[in-house]
């Protein structure tokens, strides 16, 4: 391989053009969301959870397109902080259900103003460049 097709895959390659966008976006939620003390992902994750009855640990993975296993150990730090309580299903002992607590209510509601006013900065960068969404969508 030549070093001008890698300069070639460098300037066009999809993949590693959201790998570095996606990056660049969760440096700048986390460092939103610093004064709350999660992540861009732990917010997603908790978001994800805001549901009237606790979902499923596989419900959950399929809706962040996750592994089981990452999703577990995404949440572990989420349980000790008392943010999030994992359950056993009542109708299947198989089955384990995660529920936000109190207090990761409460942070979330607190860091949901801020997750808009920096999606609405976003937004406004990227005005006229297309619909971004909808691209992301069509490929997911």
């Amino acid at each position: 391989m030549t070093h001008q097709q890698t300069l070639f895959v460098r300037d066009h390659c999809l993949c590693l053009a959201t790998q570095r966008a996606a990056r660049s976006l969760s440096r700048r939620f986390d460092e939103a969301f610093r004064p709350f003390g999660i992540t861009s992902g732990q917010f997603s994750l908790m978001n994800a959870l805001n549901r009237p009855e606790p979902p499923s640990v596989g419900s959950v993975a399929q809706l962040l397109a996750m592994d089981r296993t990452t999703l577990t150990a995404n949440i572990k730090p989420l349980e000790r902080d008392g943010l999030v309580r994992p359950a056993v299903d009542a109708a299947d002992r198989r089955v384990r259900r995660l529920a936000l607590t109190d207090q990761g209510r409460t942070i979330l509601a607190q860091a949901m103003p801020v997750w808009i006013a920096v999606h609405g900065a976003i937004d406004a960068e990227l005005a006229g460049q297309g619909d971004l969404r909808a691209g992301l969508a069509a490929l997911a």
